[in-house]
C-alpha cells in the first residue's frame, strides 16, 4: 500500500527547508523537521513544514519533541486542515538515525513519508527525494525496515506561480539587480500576453517545419520530424478552444470586461462609503 504513494510538494516548503538549513547551528551537519499537509487516495500533498531542533550522536538522537508538538498545535489553530504527513531532512542520503526518527513519526500519522533535500548542491542541483519505510523480516522473527524511494514532484497554487516567476527574475549574472518589485496588474497581463504570443509563434513555426518535411513522422529538406505526442498535445489544445466566430467572441469578451469593471467600481464605492461612515462615527463620538 505504501509503495503506491506519491508526494507533491509546494515551493514554500522548499524555501522553508533551505531557510532552516541556513539558520542552523554551527555544529549541526543536517536539519530535520515535520511535514504538514494532506493525504488522500495515495497522494501526499505537502503544503507546510517546520524545523525540529535536534542533535545526533554516534549512538543516539536527541530531538525536542515537546517543541515539535507545541508548534504543531499552534499551526492547527491557524490551519486545521494541515496534518502531520511525515518528516524532512537535509542531505542526499538516509542515515543510520533515520529509522529512529521515522519510528516517532509512525506514531504521529499513518504511513509517514520521508523527504530529503540536498542542500549541499551535489551535481550542481538541489536533489529532492522521497521515501517510505517498508517492514522487512520473517514471521515471529527479527524485524527490520528499509527506506524505499517513491515518486516526488512539485505542485503550485496560482499565487505561488506568480511568486516563483517574480523570484526567477532575480536569477542571472552580470550587473543584473537581484531586487525586483511586483508589477501592476495590467503590466502582468501584458507580460503574460507577450509570453503567450511568443509560445504560439514557436508552435506555429514547429507545425510549418513539420508540414515542410512532408507530414508527421517524415523529415525533408528544411523540415522537422513530427511526433505523435506533440500531435496529440496540439489536437487537445485546439479542441479546448471554444468554436466561436470572431465577432461573437469579441462581443462576449467585451461584455465580460464591462461586468468586471462594474464590479470593481461598486467595490470601490462601497469601500469609500465605509471609510466615510467610519470617520463620521468617530466625529460623532467625540
Amino acid at each position: 500500500m505504501a509503495l503506491n504513494l506519491s508526494v507533491k510538494i509546494h515551493p514554500v516548503v522548499l524555501f522553508q527547508i533551505v531557510d532552516a538549513y541556513e539558520r542552523r547551528n554551527a555544529d549541526s551537519h543536517r536539519v530535520i523537521g515535520t511535514l504538514l499537509g494532506t493525504s488522500d487516495k495515495g497522494i501526499v500533498e505537502v503544503t507546510n513544514c517546520f524545523c525540529v531542533p535536534h542533535k545526533e550522536h554516534a549512538d543516539q538522537v536527541e530531538a525536542e519533541l515537546n517543541y515539535a508538538m507545541d508548534v504543531y498545535e499552534l499551526n492547527r489553530r491557524v490551519n486545521a486542515s494541515e496534518n502531520i504527513v511525515g518528516w524532512w531532512a537535509t542531505g542526499n542520503e538516509v542515515t543510520n538515525h533515520s529509522s529512529v526518527i521515522h519510528e516517532y513519526y509512525s506514531r504521529e500519522c499513518r504511513e509517514p513519508v520521508h523527504v530529503t533535500l540536498d542542500t549541499s548542491l551535489a551535481g550542481a542541483r538541489m536533489g529532492l527525494r522521497a521515501y517510505v519505510c517498508v517492514a522487512l523480516g520473517v514471521p515471529r522473527g527479527k524485524q527490520g525496515c528499509m527506506f524505499t524511494p517513491i515518486d516526488v514532484g512539485l505542485v503550485c497554487y496560482e499565487p505561488e506561480i506568480v511568486g516563483l516567476n517574480l523570484c526567477q527574475k532575480t536569477m542571472g549574472g552580470g550587473g543584473r539587480s537581484r531586487q525586483v518589485q511586483p508589477m501592476m496588474d495590467l503590466a502582468q497581463v501584458a507580460e503574460a500576453a507577450s509570453k503567450l504570443s511568443g509560445l504560439l509563434d514557436q508552435v506555429v513555426a514547429y507545425v510549418e517545419e513539420v508540414l515542410a518535411g512532408g507530414g508527421a513522422g517524415a523529415q525533408g529538406a528544411g523540415g522537422a520530424a513530427g511526433g505523435a505526442a506533440a500531435g496529440r498535445a496540439l489536437l487537445e489544445l485546439v479542441n479546448s478552444v471554444p468554436s466561436l466566430a470572431a465577432d461573437t467572441f469579441a462581443d462576449a469578451f467585451a461584455s465580460s470586461v464591462k461586468d468586471l469593471l462594474m464590479v470593481v467600481t461598486l467595490a470601490q464605492l462601497i469601500k469609500t462609503q465605509l471609510q466615510l461612515n467610519e470617520k463620521l462615527t468617530l466625529l460623532t463620538s467625540q
